[in-house]
């Protein structure tokens, strides 16, 4: 170590830093520290050592380095370094800190200053703070370069300002594919895909982003068919590679609307450019990659292709796991989640969101004892509950019937009980018929949320089960006076390259003529093998006759998306549907007499977890 100079060591240090190489450097740190030479001279190689900590992603160690340079000796460098480094690891609130530390101390602020303030005020979607940041660069004469602007606009976009992205964009002298991208990505958010595709096609040069930007917001919409035609285009004619960016947020978009179908085509062109087994490199992170086909597939209902890939994979991370452990508890596999998670934990250290999964995946399993030792083991790991954790722990046993241990949880919490905790425990209540508490539940949801529809949905459903028809009328009366209005259930499936979607009663569909005599078919059929409509569910149940209200559940969306299904598909051929809300209990009923009388798997992902009905039964065993 005494032949290498100090020049040697700080190249050494710059080039760990420059291809992340933490563990070599480290060893370095090691290495110096015992030969005395961070010593003197102090400049020389603390600041060395202080940034290849903040480019390695050590933001702990790059904190306390920066902290230990004199005032006097940190330059403009230094400050961005830190800024650079809290932005890119998450630590968002840490870089609105540090900024205004850097005004306050007359710090120097330059163009990478302002794309990273602008970056965290962007995923923060905080727009008062990025407005002083806008005020900042103008005061500074700062927005004369395109990085800053393309930064501000892209902050301004992801908060939903619209008309400041184009004045921005169109007082620009110079405007770069870049900057196209970023308004393309705004327009196609919050002014929809036909606007978003006459920008695009306006665009005089397109970038990858600019690509998956359109391809993605294809998928999520759930045009499948323009999405593949995009994404042959940008591959086989203007020959483009997908980065394993691009091809994660199309996983991404996949997982969000159910499309299979685009997720596996993506899945074989990951594997064909090797960007899941092979090693780590500066184009790609297989990690990445496999732990978004890791979601992706669980989200689609294929948790056995899900699985498939999760062992497969050579290299692993918390996030993996923790994507491992979510998709089984869609799928009602707490079992699994539960002896998986001691592998877990020989491999890797469990984080906060390793044990919402786990205890989500409790919840779903209705397995309380379970949930109740992974709740009391998150301070072996370093952990504190926080409020998802009792979240979980207030769903698992409210689901349960245990009402009041689930309230008695809740009011020992050590922070007040958001709307998520809160309603969780007003839909146990609803389920088990404690009206009480449901009550007394809903009046404090009412305070944090006021025009939400859900709550007021479940106590008019309670009241209707109870025959008190006047509270029915008066909380209805009320709920129309405030312009409150019940979300829709729609459910989608995915056919033949075509998106299809449904409404309760719904008969826009091209082909509705069709899909009622198939319902009629298949009423008959199941009522035939033991069904019955279930109408305790319904909040006009105490209005009308019999018939209009089994009619009313007959048309559920659900069920004309499976008669659509089983009028596409071959027979044995699973079907799969998505709904926005939860499944009712006569629909579930009726899934599972159809899967039985069809001979075919229906899976359904509603809002909260998977469904998988067949011959007769569901891998929730009726415990959702």
């Amino acid at each position: 170590m005494k032949c290498l100079s100090y020049q040697k060591v700080r190249l050494l240090l710059r080039q760990c830093a420059h291809r992340s190489y933490l563990r070599p450097g480290k060893e370095l740190h090691a290495v110096l520290t015992i030969s005395g030479l961070t010593k003197a001279p102090r400049s020389y190689l603390s600041n060395s050592l202080f940034q290849f900590y903040a480019a390695s992603g050590d933001v702990a160690t790059a904190q306390k380095l920066f902290d230990e340079i004199p005032l006097s000796e940190k330059d403009n460098v230094d400050w961005t370094a830190l800024l650079s480094s809290f932005s890119r690891c998450g630590f968002l609130v840490n870089s609105m800190k540090l900024f205004a530390e850097m005004r306050r101390k007359r710090v120097e602020i330059d163009d990478v200053s302002l794309v990273c303030l602008f970056g965290v005020c962007a995923k923060l979607e905080d727009i008062g703070f990025g407005v002083q940041g806008h005020g900042v660069a103008v005061k500074m004469g700062l927005l004369t370069s395109l990085k800053p602007c393309n930064a501000l606009m892209d902050m301004y976009g992801k908060c939903g300002l619209v008309g400041e992205v184009k004045r921005i964009f169109e007082a620009l002298e110079e405007k770069s594919v870049v900057s196209w991208t970023v308004v393309l990505d705004t327009v196609v958010k919050w002014e929809g895909l036909e606007r978003g595709r006459e920008v695009f096609n306006e665009m005089p040069e397109r970038n990858a982003v600019a690509w998956t930007v359109m391809v993605a917001g294809y998928l999520g919409a759930g045009f499948t068919g323009e999405a593949l035609e995009l994404l042959a285009e940008m591959v086989f004619e203007c020959g483009y590679d997908l980065n394993f960016v691009t091809l994660c947020s199309m996983l991404s978009a996949c997982a969000q609307s159910g499309n299979l179908v685009m997720g596996r085509w993506v899945h074989v062109y990951a594997l064909k450019k090797g960007m899941i087994m092979e090693e780590e490199e500066e184009s790609y992170d297989p990690v990445m990659v496999g732990t978004t086909l890791v979601d992706m597939y669980a989200k689609c209902g294929n948790i056995d292709s899900s699985m498939k890939v999760f062992r497969l994979m050579r290299k692993r991370n918390v996030v993996t796991w923790n994507a491992m452990f979510s998709g089984l508890a869609m799928h009602g596999k707490g079992r699994m989640v539960i002896d998986m998670f001691s592998e877990m934990v020989r491999e890797v250290k469990p984080d906060d969101l390793t044990f919402t999964a786990v205890l989500s995946a409790c919840s779903h399993s209705g397995m309380v004892e379970e949930g109740w030792r992974c709740f009391h083991s998150l301070r072996l790991y370093g952990l504190e509950p926080e409020v998802d954790h009792y979240a979980c722990m207030v769903d698992l046993l409210g689901r349960a019937g245990r009402i009041e241990e689930a309230e008695m949880l809740m009011r020992e919490m050590p922070v007040a009980p958001n709307e998520v905790v809160l309603g969780s425990l007003l839909g146990s209540c609803s389920v088990h018929g404690k009206l009480e508490v449901a009550e007394r539940i809903k009046r404090e949801l009412v305070q944090m949320s006021p025009g939400n529809t859900e709550y007021n949905i479940l106590l008019s459903n309670m009241y209707a089960a109870e025959g008190r028809s006047d509270d029915v009328d008066g909380l209805r009366g009320s709920m129309r006076n405030r312009g409150i209005r019940k979300i829709p259930g729609l459910s989608s499936i995915h056919l033949n390259g075509s998106f299809h979607r449904f409404s309760s009663g719904d008969r826009s569909h091209p082909r509705a003529k069709e899909i009622y005599l198939k319902l009629n078919e298949v009423i008959d059929q199941i009522r035939s093998a033991g069904y019955v409509t279930d109408v305790s569910g319904l909040v006009s149940s105490l209005e009308g006759d019999l018939e209009d209200k089994e009619q009313a559940l007959c048309s559920h969306s659900e069920k004309l998306a499976v008669c659509f299904g089983l009028m596409e598909t071959k027979p044995r051929t699973p079907i799969h549907i998505f709904k926005n809300l939860r499944i009712c209990r006569d629909c579930h009923s009726a899934m599972k007499i159809v899967s039985k009388v069809y001979d075919r798997e229906i899976i359904i992902r509603d809002r909260n977890r998977f469904h998988q009905f067949k011959g007769g039964s569901c891998s929730c065993s009726d415990y959702w």
